[in-house]
């Protein structure tokens, strides 16, 4: 166990908790301590639901541990039942509860309950949140789902869409883009789940002729349980970016039987246009650090490079289940991925790839922040300000709009904030001086200003004659001078100049460092 300040994803029981409040009819009974309802403010706050999760927690006290808590455990699942009276129950327990094996699977079967009881093993200390909504997800699927059910001969396809959580991020949004590509291609939608799907709307998902798998974090393993027992395929392509969106359409209409052509003749998305403009060249070959869950990592990459022209100088994603898809898509690029859930580890390859751009999580935008560079949020964790009121996908045509501001609005923003921070030192612009529609400030004469000594240069470190580190001092005049180079590229001729120092044991980096150095890497 790691003790840190952020974390990438919480215990597998919260991503139970994301299956179950998007579900209705279902409710979760969760063998918990004081303490951890927390979980609640998950959906209430961050993602702004107006109801709290369908969520019973025992709330066992300290003084419990030395009775029967299993009898905690049962008397609880039986007054959940008997309030709420659902068509479906999952029973588990946390992280904390899981020391105590009480065994709630068992207890909960003990009750005989007259409705279906779909126990939960989430290994808290080896599992995480996405696996743990993938494992309770692929549970009742195959507890609750149907016998395929035949329909009239002509019928239009149908299929289910599989995937969208609570707390999901831009899942609400990407589904209406997602329904709107299917009803145009002519292809009905049987059930979407998990999100807002009941126990009795799983038992249909036999009746569709294939599935359509957005996030397969969570829908991947209950597709794969699909094919095998029902025999109904499942799309792979996932639709972000114009390509991906494409691909997308052009597998569905493959799996439906349909005519992809009247979607792909209309796809309304002004992304293509920009990257043919003279425009676009500005950002051509912009580096950029992408990281977050597979599926948005690996979209956002394929985006970027592909149809904005950037050049990926990092990937990596917290996802450990889908590192070989993140390590294959890298390497295709020349660059090694970054697998970890450690934000520190994330930092540290974010300071080495020295990137114009990063796209990540809420934890990147922080280290972004810190590290002078622009950024953009495009995967989870993400806080209450990434669920926007607003219409707002990530998938679709209309997603990839989306995205084209969300990847370029940064870079031109922070072009914004060089150019104020380079014309705040000209003698026409800078902060001293009025604004040019009140007139002409009024004329100092340079003998009339106050000559202030310049402060001279620090005095620098002595310098070792071992070959260990040495501590480096900026001159002042050579920190003016870094200022002045634009913001995408400060931060790595700051790096090289400072190599250049050590590798020639230079404590006080001075203006002639500067230059020597940018000569010496430019050539």
């Amino acid at each position: 166990m790691q003790l840190t300040l952020w974390t990438y994803e919480g215990p597998p029981h919260i991503g139970a908790m994301r299956v179950a409040t998007a579900m209705k009819g279902l409710h979760y009974v969760l063998h918990a301590p004081q303490g951890d309802t927390y979980a609640d403010l998950l959906f209430t706050m961050i993602e702004r639901r107006d109801h709290r999760p369908p969520v019973t927690y025992t709330t066992f006290r300290a003084q419990d541990l030395g009775r029967d808590t299993a009898e905690l455990f049962k008397t609880a699942c039986a007054q959940a039942y008997a309030r709420f009276q659902p068509q479906a129950m999952i029973v588990g327990a946390s992280c904390t509860a899981e020391l105590i094996q009480d065994d709630p699977g068992g207890l909960a079967k003990a009750l005989d309950l007259p409705v279906p009881v779909i126990p939960l093993e989430l290994p808290a200390y080896q599992k995480k949140e996405n696996w743990g909504a993938s494992e309770t997800f692929y549970r009742l699927v195959r507890a609750l789902s149907g016998q395929v059910e035949k329909r009239p001969a002509g019928s239009r396809p149908l299929c289910n869409i599989l995937g969208p959580t609570a707390l999901g991020f831009r899942h609400r949004d990407d589904l209406i883009e997602i329904r709107r590509i299917l009803a145009e291609l002519g292809i009905d939608v049987n059930v979407v789940a998990p999100l807002g799907a009941s126990p009795a709307d799983l038992a249909r998902l036999g009746a569709a002729d294939f599935n359509v798998v957005l996030y397969p974090e969570t829908a991947r393993s209950a597709a794969e349980h699909l094919k095998r027992a029902l025999g109904q395929p499942f799309t792979k392509a996932i639709p972000i970016g114009v390509g991906g969106t494409r691909a997308f359409v052009e597998e569905v209409a493959a799996l439906a039987g349909v005519d992809p052509a009247p979607v792909l003749e209309g796809e309304g998305s002004r992304l293509p246009w920009y990257s043919r403009s003279v425009d676009s060249t500005y950002l051509t070959g912009k580096r950029v650090f992408v990281f977050g869950d597979a599926t948005h990592a690996l979209g956002l990459a394929r985006v970027a490079t592909k149809e904005l022209g950037f050049k990926l100088v990092g990937l990596g994603t917290y996802t450990r289940e889908f590192a070989r898809e993140v390590r294959a898509e890298a390497e295709a690029h020349g660059i090694e991925a970054t697998i970890t859930d450690d934000y520190l580890d994330v930092e540290a390859a974010i300071r080495a790839a020295a990137p114009e751009l990063v796209l990540g999580t809420q934890m990147e935008r922080h280290v972004a922040k810190r590290l002078g560079l622009p950024c953009a949020v495009i995967s989870a964790p993400v806080h209450v300000q990434d669920f926007p009121a607003r219409h707002s996908p990530q998938m679709g045509f209309e997603g990839a709009n989306v995205l084209f501001d969300t990847l370029v609005h940064p870079l031109m923003m922070g072009l914004e904030e060089h150019l104020l921070g380079m014309f705040r030192e000209d003698p026409e612009f800078h902060d001293g001086v009025g604004p040019s529609h009140l007139g002409a400030a009024p004329v100092v004469r340079p003998e009339a200003v106050e000559r202030v000594p310049a402060s001279p240069p620090p005095t620098p470190a002595p310098v070792s004659e071992a070959n260990g580190p040495i501590v480096l001092t900026w001159a002042p005049d050579a920190e003016k001078e870094l200022k002045k180079i634009p913001f995408f590229v400060r931060g790595k001729a700051r790096s090289n100049t400072e190599t250049f120092a050590r590798e020639r044991r230079l404590p006080l980096i001075t203006l002639e460092t500067l230059y020597d150095a940018k000569a010496h890497f430019g050539r």
